[in-house]
């Protein structure tokens, strides 16, 4: 028997070991997922470069998603992390990596962690080292810096901590109508013979990941990348929002988590008129102070790491907007011009039109006509798709977990192009298409997209902030050379030159970690550039089955990669490729390096000059709140403008309630993982929150009262169609200080109730 005894025990060992290291899944899989919202006012959103966009309140939070994978314990992993943001900064990812080795020691570096960004254009800015990202936002905004490396991090050791043998299956499937070409006419410019070879001039193709618990099968995530603009919210609007990625994101989530919610509703409608009398006798409540806790107990989706994930991650999206019925002018409703999207002459009227059709269309640049409504059905059309790629996934990943990265001075590499005729990029310089910005964000009076010359006012302004060497306006051409920025360094650069490449191997799948928005020709020749080298380079190991991603906007911004045949009529993406006419023949240069000893087995020897850390020179104007307090006689969350209820005295599905409380703030404290606002309903006798901060449907805003100075934060639902009949009423959470030296007190309050049929 005792012999048995130790037989059993040294199985269960065997057992034990053999599950850790993988044995009920091709891999270690673990996903994390964290809020980094930011700061809710005053600071410059990231992506419109408008010095008047501020943030003022929140449509939906911002999060960090994560996935790790490993082959096993000791073998090799990678991280990727998919952010709601503009795009990554190299500022980010060299602190948060020194947070990773300080906790993990050498098992994450820069060699197999990629951190890429959605590419919303309404997230707190502030967060990037080069002057020319920061100009905006009043230079650099430690806050909006630190709730985006915090979450990072948080969701890089949630991940960690969740690994565990799995499996990852496969799919890809085509996005219907979630983008167009916003530069057409520079899509021409390619050859004609390569445009046949594809059906449309945009990617449709999304491929999705679809991560499985070995043990339980249980599903824990899902990772998608689809080409399309963050810009369904406009350069006008002010409340924090992923944009159509981020809604994808929600929906997917919240759809998984609806599949797996085996509780039943009850189906009965409670009487509206008892309902009436109920909310009649409940009265809004006072401010009151309250816990730091407080906000995140009222929290719908508590983050214990066990909720899915499911990121929407971005690719080859530079020419790719998501106004999908076209850009026309707004002061006739005629197209714009083909050529320059300007109408006579003037870029600032040529706006792109999402696809959601409510409010009536104003004159101020505002989407047409309902940018929230457009941002939804975006995120709608990719979400679907993803759920339908999900649900149909059976092609497992197996095979080799392997990665390559670099670091290269991009404004002085030699490419040989195919006629062994060498040629050489440029320091960073941006054009004045740049200035004319696009259909999905005008830019300045006086600019048009495919400008060729400089008028001399622009020119004295360039002039005086520096004036272009010789070899840079030969270098660039034909781009004119509106802004230098490869040879601008004070008081710190003004753009980037040393950039990393990255390529991540997961079986048959490839990532392409690229730092910028490479237009839809320039992605797919990319593509196949390292398909091939694969292909070519291997013993059969990569072949036609191998399918290659790319993830822009990943480590670092650097901006935009034209081809060479788009740089020449200079649109805005070719204004804004920094590094001259060949930057693509560059990276597809480089890249096909990293593949070949990726398919020989060889590792990079020279990893390349580090970038700077400017962390120590950055300069920020943006002050913090200098402490406040409330009207006399009020306090903090009293109501200023109760519920106003309908002449029925209910509301019904589709209403807004809304409710202004007196507030501070928001930048004293970002409530990370909890609730600025929520509505609860009534059971029983306790008020339970059942949606917040995070829903598409609730909309926290804040501003400074024109007459009192003080701050107000209103609170408005729009109801869902899936709410429930009942007794609800709105309440918020802040936090003020009296002084910029006093302690943090946090407050709530809540709306008289109101009935909902």
């Amino acid at each position: 028997m005792a012999q048995n005894y130790v037989i059993v025990a040294l199985g269960l060992v065997v057992y034990a070991w053999t599950w850790m290291q993988g044995a009920h899944g091709e891999y270690l899989i673990g996903v994390g997922s964290y809020d980094m919202t930011g700061p809710a006012a005053d600071v410059n959103m990231m992506g419109y470069a408008n010095p008047l966009q501020n943030t003022a309140g929140i449509h939906f939070r911002l999060r960090a998603r994560t996935f790790i994978v490993a082959e096993s314990l000791q073998g090799p992993r990678f991280v990727f992390v998919n952010l709601d943001a503009g795009m990554a900064s190299q500022l980010l990812t060299i602190k948060v990596l020194e947070r990773l080795n300080s906790r993990f020691g050498n098992l994450y570096t820069e060699e197999n962690v990629a951190i890429s960004g959605t590419h919303t254009h309404a997230g707190p800015g502030g967060y990037l080292q080069y002057v020319v990202y920061s100009v905006t936002s009043l230079g650099f905004v430690k806050q909006s810096f630190d709730a985006i490396a915090n979450a990072i991090e948080q969701s890089i050791i949630q991940a960690h901590n969740n690994l565990k043998p799995g499996s990852i299956f496969m799919n890809t499937g085509d996005v219907k109508d979630a983008g167009i070409n916003r530069s057409p006419s520079a899509y021409l410019q390619n050859p004609a013979d390569e445009r046949a070879r594809y059906p449309t001039n945009v990617d449709t193709q999304m491929t999705l990941m679809r991560f499985v618990d070995g043990a339980s099968g249980k599903n824990i995530g899902a990772f998608s990348w689809f080409p399309t603009h963050g810009t369904s919210m406009s350069n006008q609007n002010k409340l924090i929002s992923g944009d159509n990625k981020g809604v994808a994101a929600r929906l997917f989530e919240d759809w998984f988590a609806s599949q797996n919610n085996s509780t039943n509703t009850n189906s009965t409608v409670p009487d509206i008129g008892q309902l009436m009398k109920k909310a009649q006798s409940i009265k809004a409540t006072r401010g009151k102070d309250c816990k730091k806790l407080a906000s995140q107990a009222s929290k719908v989706r508590k983050n214990d790491g066990s909720l899915f994930v499911g990121a929407f991650c971005q690719s080859n999206v530079g020419d790719v907007s998501p106004n999908v019925l076209g850009a026309f002018c707004i002061d006739s409703g005629k197209p714009c011009d083909f050529n320059r999207s300007s109408c006579h002459g003037n870029d600032q009227l040529c706006v792109g039109r999402g696809p959601g059709k409510g409010r009536a269309y104003n004159f101020a640049w505002s989407r047409y006509p309902d940018e929230i409504l457009s941002t939804k059905i975006i995120g709608e059309r990719q979400f679907k798709t993803a759920v339908k790629l999900f649900e149909s996934t059976s092609e497992e990943l197996s095979g080799k977990i392997d990665y390559r990265h670099v670091y290269l001075n991009f404004t002085d590499i030699e490419v040989e192009l195919d006629s062994n005729k060498v040629v050489k990029t440029c320091p960073a310089a941006l054009g004045p298409g740049f200035a004319a910005g696009t259909t999905d964000g005008p830019g300045l009076f006086g600019f048009q997209q495919g400008d060729t010359k400089i008028n001399p006012f622009w020119k004295n302004v360039r002039d005086f902030l520096t004036k272009p060497s010789q070899y840079q306006v030969d270098c660039q051409n034909p781009k004119p050379v509106l802004l230098s920025t490869g040879e601008m360094f004070y008081p710190y650069p003004w753009a980037p030159a040393i950039l990393p490449i990255q390529i991540l191997r997961l079986g048959k799948l490839i990532i392409l970690s690229v730092p910028g928005e490479l237009t839809t020709m320039a992605g797919r020749r990319l593509r196949e550039a390292v398909k091939e080298t694969l292909k070519s380079s291997s013993n059969g190991e990569f072949d036609d089955e191998t399918h290659v991603v790319i993830a822009g906007l990943t480590n670092t911004y650097s901006q935009y990669i034209a081809t060479f045949e788009e740089y020449q009529q200079q649109r805005y993406e070719a204004a804004s490729t920094l590094y001259g006419p060949h930057t693509l023949s560059a990276y597809i240069q480089e890249f096909k390096k990293l593949a070949q000893a990726m398919a020989e087995g060889e590792n990079i020897t020279i990893k390349g000059p580090s970038p700077p850390d400017l962390s120590s020179v950055q300069i920020s104007f943006l002050l913090d709140p200098l402490g406040e307090s409330p009207p006399k006689g009020v306090k903090f969350g009293d109501i200023k403008e109760d519920v106003a209820f309908p002449k029925r005295g209910y509301f019904t599905k589709g209403d807004t309630p809304s409710a202004t409380f007196w507030s501070a703030n928001p930048r004293y404290d970002l409530l990370t993982e909890g609730t600025f606002a929520a509505v609860e309903r009534l059971q029983g006798e306790r008020w339970i929150s059942v949606y917040d901060d995070d829903d598409l449907s609730l909309f926290f805003k804040w501003k400074v009262d024109n007459s009192s100075l003080h701050g107000l934060a209103t609170i408005e639902w729009e109801i869902p169609n899936d709410a429930v009949s009942g007794v609800y009423r709105l309440k918020h959470f802040g936090a003020t200080r009296t002084t910029i030296i006093s302690p943090i007190n946090y407050f709530t309050g809540a709306s008289s109730a109101f009935a909902v049929q």
